[in-house]
C-alpha cells in the first residue's frame, strides 16, 4: 500500500499537479474519428489528442519531433526520417514504418479532404522498420508543416476493422474508423456520442510526458448559446472556446472566470458556384452569373464588412480584404484592405451584366460551426436585397452543410478557413487552385479555375527563395482579391474563457490541447 501511495505521489509531481479532469465546451462537433477524412478544425483538434503526425507544433508553434525523431534532406528532393522506437498504439501494437507508408496511401484517397497535408511527396519507402524517405516531386518548402496534420493511424487495427478506405463523408458513408479511433497520442478516445459528448484518458504509454496534469477530457458539443454560457458559470464546464460575442465584457467581470484572447488564423467568407453552367435553385435559367466578374464584385460591393463587425460580432473580429489572417505567413496589412460597400456601383454593375432586377440564389449557411455565423448570414440576406441579389437562407448544423458542399450542390455558401499551415499557400492551393485530384483543389468545392492563378501557385510549392516566394504569394492573393472569387468577410477572434483554475495555452488555430493544460 505504501509503495502504491509513493508512486501516486511521484506521478503527481511529475505532471506538476494532482491528476485532473478537463470539461470543455464549444458548439459543433465533430465529423468524424477518421483522421483522414474531413479537413474540418474542430475534428482535427479532438483527433490530435489521438494520433500523431511524423512532427507536431511545439508550445510557440515551432515545428518539433513527434513520430520522427529527425529528418535529413538527403537532395532537395529525397527526405529520410529517423522514425521514433518503442512508440506503441493505444492497443499495444508497435509503431512502424509500414504504419507510414500505409496512412500515406490512405489519406490520399479521393473520398478525403486531407490531401493537402501531403502536398508534394510522390512516394514514400521504407528503408527499415524504423526509417522512412519521402520522394517529393519537387523542393517543398511546407513540407514539414504539412506533416503535422498528416495523421499516422495502426495498419493493422484499419486492417483487422475493414477500416482500410477512407470514410466518404459526402456520401453518408461510415467505416470502423468513422466513430473509432487508433492512434499513438497523449490520450485515448473511449466513447463518442454524436451531440453530447467524446471522452478520452490519458494514455499512460505515451512516449512523451505532459506539460500539464489533465488525465481525463470531455468535450461537449453545445449548440445553444445561452446554454453554454450557463454551464461554465454553474461550473459544470472548465472550458469555453466558443464565447457568444454578447457575453464576452459580462464574462470578463467574473472573479470565477478569466478569458484568453487572440486572433484565430480563420477567415470566413462566402464562395460562389463559379462552374456549373446553371446555378442550382436560381432564378436565372440557362446560365451562370457567378461566371462574369461584374456579379462577383456587385456582390462583394454590398457587403458591409465594418457594420458586421459593429453590429454582428460587436467588435470581435477584423473586417477583411484577403482570404487569409494575420498570423498566416504572406498576410501584409497593406492588401488586406476591405471593400468598402458601395450599392450605387453594385446595382449598375449588376444591370451591366444583363440583371437589372437582380436574382434569386439559395445561401447555404452553417448555424452552428463559426461565431455567429447564422446572424452573419441573415445580414448577408438583408444587404444583398439592396441591390436585388434574392439570397434564399438556408441554415443547417455543420455536418450536413459541410456534406451538402462537398457534394458541390450548393451555389454560394459560407465557410471558415482555419490556415493550420499558417501559410498562404494552404488556403490558395486548397481553396482556390483547379481540382485535379489530391492536394490541388482538395476543398475547391466552388469549381473555381483560373489557370494563371493555377500558375502561380504552382510555382509557390517549390520555390525556395523566401523572397521570390513572397511575391508568388503576393502575386495569387491579389489576383483573387481583384478577381473577386470569394467574398471575404472577416477574420474571426476567438476569445477562450476558463474557470481561474484552468491553465491552458492559447492556440491561433483555435485547438486547445490537453497536454499544454493544467487543472486546479
Amino acid at each position: 500500500m505504501k509503495r502504491q501511495l509513493l508512486a501516486a505521489l511521484l506521478a503527481s509531481f511529475a505532471l506538476g499537479a494532482p491528476a485532473a479532469s478537463l470539461r470543455w465546451a464549444a458548439q459543433n462537433d465533430v465529423l468524424t474519428l477518421d483522421p483522414h477524412s474531413q479537413d474540418h478544425a474542430t475534428t482535427e483538434a479532438i483527433l490530435q489528442h489521438a494520433y500523431e503526425g511524423l512532427v507536431r507544433y511545439s508550445e510557440k508553434f515551432e515545428i518539433e519531433p513527434a513520430l520522427a525523431t529527425k529528418w535529413t534532406f538527403v537532395t532537395p528532393t529525397q527526405v529520410r526520417f529517423d522514425l521514433r522506437r518503442g512508440v506503441k498504439f493505444h492497443d499495444g501494437t508497435p509503431f512502424t514504418a509500414d504504419d507510414v507508408l500505409f496512412s500515406f496511401d490512405r489519406v490520399r484517397q479521393p473520398q478525403g479532404t486531407m490531401q493537402i497535408y501531403v502536398a508534394g511527396i510522390k512516394e514514400i519507402r521504407k528503408i527499415d522498420d524504423y526509417t522512412v524517405e519521402m520522394l517529393l516531386a519537387s523542393p517543398t518548402p511546407m513540407l514539414l508543416r504539412g506533416l503535422i496534420d498528416f495523421r499516422i493511424i495502426s495498419k493493422a487495427w484499419a486492417e483487422k476493422n475493414k477500416a482500410t478506405q477512407i470514410q466518404d463523408f459526402k456520401a453518408k458513408e461510415e467505416t470502423y474508423a468513422s466513430h473509432n479511433a487508433m492512434g499513438t497520442g497523449p490520450y485515448r478516445i473511449t466513447a463518442w456520442v454524436p451531440d453530447q459528448k467524446i471522452t478520452m484518458v490519458l494514455n499512460k504509454d505515451w512516449w512523451d510526458k505532459n506539460i500539464g496534469n489533465v488525465t481525463e477530457l470531455t468535450y461537449m458539443p453545445i449548440k445553444s448559446a445561452p446554454t453554454r454560457v450557463a454551464a461554465l458559470l454553474s461550473g459544470d464546464v472548465d472550458l469555453l472556446t466558443d464565447l457568444p460575442t454578447q457575453d464576452v465584457a459580462k464574462l470578463k467581470e467574473d472573479p470565477k472566470l478569466k478569458l484568453l484572447e487572440g486572433v484565430e488564423v480563420r477567415t470566413i467568407f462566402f464562395a460562389m458556384d463559379q462552374g456549373s453552367e446553371e446555378l442550382r435553385g436560381s432564378d436565372v435559367k440557362g446560365k451562370n452569373p457567378f461566371k462574369d466578374r461584374r456579379v462577383r464584385e456587385a456582390l462583394n460591393l454590398a457587403i458591409d464588412r465594418a457594420a458586421l463587425q459593429r453590429s454582428v460580432m460587436r467588435g470581435l473580429s477584423i473586417p477583411a480584404g484577403i482570404m487569409i489572417a494575420p498570423g498566416v505567413h504572406g498576410h501584409t496589412p497593406g492588401i488586406d484592405q476591405p471593400l468598402k460597400p458601395d450599392l450605387v456601383r453594385a446595382r449598375a454593375l449588376l444591370a451591366e451584366a444583363g440583371y437589372p432586377n437582380g436574382f434569386e440564389v439559395p445561401l447555404n449557411c452553417p448555424n452552428d460551426r463559426y461565431v455567429n455565423d447564422e446572424q452573419i448570414c441573415q445580414a448577408a440576406v438583408a444587404m444583398w436585397a439592396k441591390i436585388g441579389i434574392r439570397a434564399r437562407l438556408i441554415s443547417q448544423p455543420m455536418s450536413l452543410h459541410s456534406a451538402g458542399f462537398q457534394r458541390f450542390e450548393d451555389a454560394l455558401y459560407m465557410l471558415g478557413w482555419g490556415n493550420s499551415m499558417r501559410d498562404a499557400i494552404y488556403t490558395l492551393q486548397a481553396l482556390a487552385r483547379t481540382r485535379s485530384g489530391g492536394p490541388d483543389g482538395s476543398y475547391n468545392f466552388s469549381k473555381l479555375s483560373d489557370p494563371k492563378l493555377d500558375e502561380l501557385i504552382d510555382a509557390m510549392k517549390s520555390e525556395m527563395d523566401v523572397t521570390k516566394r513572397d511575391e508568388l504569394i503576393r502575386s495569387a492573393l491579389l489576383r483573387v482579391r481583384d478577381e473577386y472569387e470569394f467574398i471575404p468577410l472577416h477574420h474571426q477572434m476567438r476569445p477562450w474563457a476558463m474557470r481561474t483554475g484552468v491553465s491552458t495555452s492559447y492556440r491561433s488555430n483555435d485547438r486547445p490541447e490537453a497536454r499544454f493544460t493544467t487543472v486546479r
